[in-house]
C-alpha cells in the first residue's frame, strides 16, 4: 500500500497575545512606539545611514522592557507564548530556558520593506503586531529547502499550503507569530498610506 508522509515539519505559531499574560492596550503600545521613535536620535541616525525606510530601534535601544512598563508586560506575555511554542516543538531544553535576547520596534511607512533575512544565534524569533492598516504587508515566509530544490519545477498555484515555496501570513493587531530563528522571512512593500507597526524579538537558549 502506497504511503506518503510529511517529514521534517516547520512549525509556525500564531496566537492572540492576550492568550497569555495581562491584556496590552494596542493604542497605548502604538503611542509608546511613536514616542520612543521620536526621542531615539541614535536610532533615527542609524536608519538614515543604512537606508532603512521608517524606524527601527534594533541598533539603538536594548533595554525597552526596563525603560517602559508596557514593554515589561509584553515580555511576560511573550515568555509564556515562547514556552508554549517550545513545548509544541518538543525541544529538549535539558533543564535550561529560552530567554529574551533582544526586542525592538519596527515602524514601516508606505513603500517601506524589510528584505529577506534570518536571525542567527537565536532559537526562537517572532513578532507581535501593533498597527496593521488595510494594505499593510503580510509576513512572507520562505521554504527552508529552497536552496536545495535545484531543477525542481514550480508548484501549482493552488498547491496545498505545506507544499508551497512561500507562505504569506496576514496577522491582526494583537497577534503574535513565532518561528524557529533559521526560517527565512521578509516584509514585502507596505502598500498602505499608514504605518505598519510591529515589535520583533529573539529568544536564546541558556
Amino acid at each position: 500500500m502506497t504511503q506518503i508522509k510529511s517529514l521534517f515539519v516547520t512549525r509556525l505559531y500564531h496566537a492572540a497575545l492576550s492568550e497569555h499574560g495581562a491584556p496590552i492596550d494596542p493604542a497605548e503600545m502604538e503611542a509608546s512606539c511613536y514616542s520612543i521613535a521620536e526621542d531615539d536620535e541614535a536610532g533615527q541616525e542609524w536608519c538614515e545611514a543604512n537606508g532603512y525606510a521608517g524606524y527601527t530601534s534594533y541598533a539603538s535601544l536594548t533595554d525597552l522592557p526596563w525603560r517602559f512598563p508596557i514593554f515589561a508586560d509584553l515580555v511576560k506575555s511573550l515568555d509564556a507564548h515562547v514556552a508554549a511554542f517550545a513545548k509544541d516543538a518538543e525541544f529538549d531544553l535539558d533543564g535550561r530556558k529560552l530567554v529574551l535576547e533582544d526586542l525592538w520596534i519596527n515602524i514601516l511607512p508606505e513603500g517601506g520593506i524589510h528584505t529577506s533575512h534570518i536571525h542567527p544565534h537565536s532559537v526562537v524569533s517572532g513578532t507581535t503586531y501593533v498597527a496593521m492598516p488595510e494594505g499593510a504587508s503580510a509576513l512572507k515566509l520562505e521554504d527552508p529547502r529552497s536552496q536545495m530544490m535545484m531543477a525542481a519545477p514550480a508548484r501549482l498555484k493552488d498547491a496545498r499550503e505545506e507544499m508551497r515555496q512561500f507562505i504569506y501570513v496576514a496577522p491582526a493587531v494583537g497577534d503574535v507569530l513565532l518561528w524557529e530563528s533559521w526560517l527565512r522571512h521578509e516584509v514585502p512593500m507596505n502598500l498602505s498610506e499608514d504605518d505598519r507597526i510591529s515589535v520583533s524579538f529573539n529568544y536564546r537558549w541558556e
